[in-house]
């Protein structure tokens, strides 16, 4: 778990990867294994609850005068699944919000940088 970790969501409960061989070289940002770990109704539903509580977070932590707020996804290896979920919760959040996401993968060793200039 990440030290600094404000929230943290565990997603080993969602179908794994790297139990389809053709998959498991490969991380969650390799459109094979995101389409993989994204296909699952699971998934789907897991996602939109995730992302409806974070739209209704984030404005009180902001309001609040919190600068920074980092979100921990864990998966077993940290390479599939939690790498597909953290790759769509950074496209959400830079395209409909006003939101600095950075990325980090700390098992997978793949970082996004800031993409989002906005303040």
């Amino acid at each position: 778990i990440q030290q600094d970790a404000d929230l943290v969501f565990d997603v080993r409960f969602l179908p794994n990867p790297f139990y389809v061989k053709e998959l498991r070289p490969l991380t969650g940002n390799d459109d094979a294994v995101y389409q993989y770990v994204m296909k699952w109704q699971e998934t789907a539903i897991f996602y939109d609850k995730l992302l409806d509580l974070l739209k209704f977070m984030i404005p009180g932590y902001k309001k609040e005068g919190k600068t920074q707020l980092v979100i921990a996804i864990g998966c077993t290896g940290g390479q599939h699944r939690s790498v597909a979920l953290a790759k769509r919760l950074d496209e959400d959040l830079n395209d409909s919000y006003d939101y600095n996401v950075y990325v980090h993968h700390r098992d997978a060793h793949i970082e996004s940088g800031e993409r989002n200039e906005k303040a």
